[in-house]
């Protein structure tokens, strides 16, 4: 029989959250790195960070401390020991987290040739534990390298599973698009050559459906873009999971290149194939790269903040990262001026996490962490899952929750492992609720096909819930 354990770990009433940031990279000692990866490596409930490849401590929300370096990384329990390890894709090291206190860089077979600019962690073959995936870059101009899986044996080991070169991949993320209960992959191709959607036949063998989905995020003219990063949500909040396809665009003489889409999954009755609802307010910038999608005012709609490549891109035009708004129905509205996000530099990093715990979203991008700071007094409930379980992983990544709001509307999580180029959200799903002040009705989604329905959930705190055999 399934059990299902539930823990209220905080407790607070409805609080007052802003909308605007504040540069706290010197007050909390947290600065540098071109990419972030947010995650609680010694279960204290307290959010950590690997920035730039250097992880830190978070105590408690007052300030972080370096603790060791491991190169830039994705994170994720591949033993299920409870603790999270990390696959580092710069130094091509998986590092097991000894009891929360130490990582040691464990043996790998031997990998393909070449280097990665990201990877993503899942059970691609359903046996429990957690797989990488791994996307392939290249030497330019000549010569293009593999993406490949490696497949995890039992927590002990791993072996190099499939590998194919195809195109020189950038960012690499995860998610159950089609809601069949394995998670499918998404590769962000650059050189103008096209993305890749491949669908898991739930053992780990991937198929090209990229075309017949509509997920190729390219222009007239053109096979591909150049792609850096794609974000997964359901931004439309109809349950299905969308995709942002970030696009570095050139308009010049070799032809105006395709520019960033947002692809909106059409769901079941339509066997989950994607329609371009096109730029959506995301207006055109050359040089953009890494997009992260968060709820950062907490009214219910996922949120998209995007980065940019250089300062000043051709024919001088200048380039900023940009917080986009989300205002419904695919619709995003700049917000920099109001949330103080003007005016960064040039940047591959962007993840979200929840820091301090006060139940709003801060964000690491461009070298420094900004805190949220708000005032908008909308409510929240973030969501914790755990596993005990033999064929669902320790942190239950691939898993999905929605919570049913009592005006009927419905928000959609997934616990993600990998996120624009190189980066990852914190793996506490978070949900913002707007102006609604009652509880609210979630439904989880494990990886291996259990579900948990909880009714009358109270609102603005942080629950844990943990699946047992």
């Amino acid at each position: 029989m399934i059990k299902y354990l539930l823990f209220c770990l905080i407790l607070s009433p409805a609080v007052t959250h802003a909308t605007s940031f504040t540069d706290g990279s010197e007050k909390f000692g947290l600065a540098g790195g071109n990419d972030a990866c947010w995650f609680d490596f010694n279960n204290d409930g307290w959010t950590d960070i690997c920035a730039g490849g250097k992880v830190y401590r978070n105590e408690e929300g007052k300030k972080f401390v370096y603790v060791t370096d491991t190169g830039s990384c994705v994170a994720a329990d591949f033993d299920n020991d409870g603790f999270l390890d990390l696959y580092s894709w710069g130094s091509r090291k998986v590092y097991r987290n000894v009891d929360g206190k130490e990582f040691k860089a464990i043996e790998l077979p031997e990998l393909p040739k070449g280097g990665s600019l990201g990877a993503c962690w899942g059970d691609f073959n359903g046996d429990g534990f957690v797989d990488i995936y791994v996307g392939g870059y290249e030497t330019w101009p000549a010569e293009t390298y593999a993406d490949f899986l490696l497949i995890n044996e039992g927590g002990k080991s791993f072996k190099l599973g499939w590998q194919e070169v195809r195109y020189r991949a950038r960012g690499v993320s995860a998610c159950d698009f089609d809601r069949d209960g394995d998670l499918d992959v998404y590769v962000s191709n650059y050189r103008l050559q096209p993305n890749v959607l491949w669908q898991n036949d739930g053992k780990g063998k991937l198929t090209d459906i990229t075309g017949s989905h509509g997920a190729l995020a390219n222009g007239p003219g053109f096979g591909g873009g150049h792609s850096i990063g794609a974000s997964w949500g359901d931004f439309d909040n109809d349950g299905n999971f969308d995709l942002f396809a970030g696009n570095f665009a050139h308009k010049d003489g070799r032809g105006n290149q395709p520019e960033s889409l947002w692809l909106r999954n059409t769901g079941k009755e339509n066997n989950f194939k994607f329609e371009s609802k096109g730029q959506g307010g995301v207006f055109y910038q050359e040089s953009y790269s890494s997009p992260a999608a968060a709820d950062y005012n907490n009214d219910g709609n996922l949120d998209l903040f995007f980065t940019t490549v250089y300062g000043v891109a051709s024919f001088g035009r200048k380039n900023n990262p940009v917080l986009f708004r989300n205002d419904g129905d695919f619709k995003f509205s700049n917000v920099n001026a109001e949330s103080k996000l003007e005016g960064l530099g040039a940047t591959y990093q962007a993840a979200w996490a929840d820091f301090d715990n006060d139940g709003d979203q801060d964000l690491m991008t461009a070298g420094r962490f900004f805190v949220n700071d708000s005032d908008n007094k909308n409510h929240w409930l973030k969501v914790h899952l755990k596993s005990e379980k033999k064929t669902v992983n320790r942190h239950a990544i691939g898993a999905q929750a929605r919570v049913t709001l009592k005006d009927g509307k419905v928000l959609s999580r997934q616990v993600e492992s990998g996120t624009g180029q190189g980066n990852q959200n914190d793996l506490v799903l978070h949900f913002g609720l707007g102006s609604n002040d009652r509880p609210v009705d979630l439904a989880i989604f494990w990886p291996d096909g259990s579900t948990q329905n909880i009714k009358e959930v109270q609102i603005d705190q942080k629950l844990e819930f943990k699946i047992k055999d």
